[in-house]
């Protein structure tokens, strides 16, 4: 039989965890660009605080943040090799953060598509050295504690990811440029404008489909001005005049959802420097648009 005070306990530990919610799936997602595999890790969190002795932990928040953090850093090994079998690219699971102003946590930081996307080619540790240092600004001592390695280290994982980033992405444009350029784009992929296409895109574009295996995406990387502009081109007239579109936000960023009978067949963003679109992202997977489209109805 449960005493009053049992009761009481699990009412605080509950408090606790769901002030502390926001933060955790923050850190999860950040680190698995994945809402689903985040959920999860949120999840299992909350099994282990109820299962722990609650009475010897000084603080909550750095207890669970090192729970959640530690069971992504799990998790994020074991996606690394199912994302070897993935069909085609991968792109990172979008995120309505239009509504939920909580999933952008305290900063925006390691949020937007593009980012998601280049810290997967990071190790899982060094991913979370990031994500905890420039999503949420944790001093390199409790990163550090966090990881269970030394400050020395954590330091060098969080120069290794900045590093990483600034190689694989030049300076960005502002919102209302990109918001812009995604406008521009956008038509000119409509049409089939091959102009304003070559104008709109910088030299080393890549375009990433990522269907998963279950649409007609192009399977491999499109890489380049010339050969993006003339596959956007192509596909053009089969593609689009079945099509309704509707402007959204998906991670802090303007997106194009693409619809056909009523059915989301693709989520369309773009990453830009000021030399133009230098990456075009199509999220055609069913299982990663379902749930998008779902928390815009919700």
């Amino acid at each position: 039989m449960h005493t009053g005070d049992d009761t009481g306990s699990l009412d605080r530990a509950t408090r606790e965890f769901l002030a502390a919610r926001p933060r955790l799936f923050g850190i999860a997602y950040r680190m698995l660009g994945s809402a689903v595999e985040a959920e999860d890790v949120v999840q299992d969190t909350w099994l282990r605080w109820q299962n722990t002795d609650r009475a010897s932990v000084r603080e909550p928040l750095a207890f669970l943040t090192t729970i959640t953090t530690r069971l992504a850093i799990n998790v994020a090994q074991s996606a690394r090799v199912r994302r070897e079998s993935y069909v085609g690219p991968w792109l990172p699971e979008p995120l309505d953060t239009s509504l939920d102003p909580q999933a952008g946590a305290e900063r925006a930081a390691a949020l937007e598509l593009a980012v998601l996307f280049l810290l997967e080619k990071l190790n899982p540790v060094e991913r979370a050295a990031y994500v905890l240092r420039e999503a949420f600004d944790y001093p390199y001592h409790q990163v550090a504690d966090i990881l269970e390695t030394s400050e020395a280290n954590t330091r060098q994982l969080v120069s290794r990811a900045r590093k990483h980033l600034a190689s694989e992405r030049k300076e960005r444009v502002d919102p209302a440029d990109h918001k812009r350029l995604l406008e521009v784009f956008l038509a000119a992929a409509q049409t089939g404008d091959l102009a304003v296409l070559e104008n709109v895109l910088a030299a080393d574009v890549v375009s990433y489909s990522d269907g998963g295996g279950a649409r007609g995406a192009s399977r491999i990387p499109v890489v380049g001005r010339t050969h993006v502009s003339k596959y956007l081109v192509a596909f053009a007239p089969r593609f689009w005049p079945p099509t309704d579109t509707r402007w959204v936000e998906a991670n802090g960023r303007p997106a194009v959802l693409i619809s056909a009978d009523g059915v989301a067949v693709a989520l369309l963003s773009v990453d830009a420097s000021p030399e133009g679109i230098d990456r075009i992202m199509w999220v055609m997977n069913p299982e990663k648009l379902v749930p998008y489209v779902e928390s815009l109805s919700a």
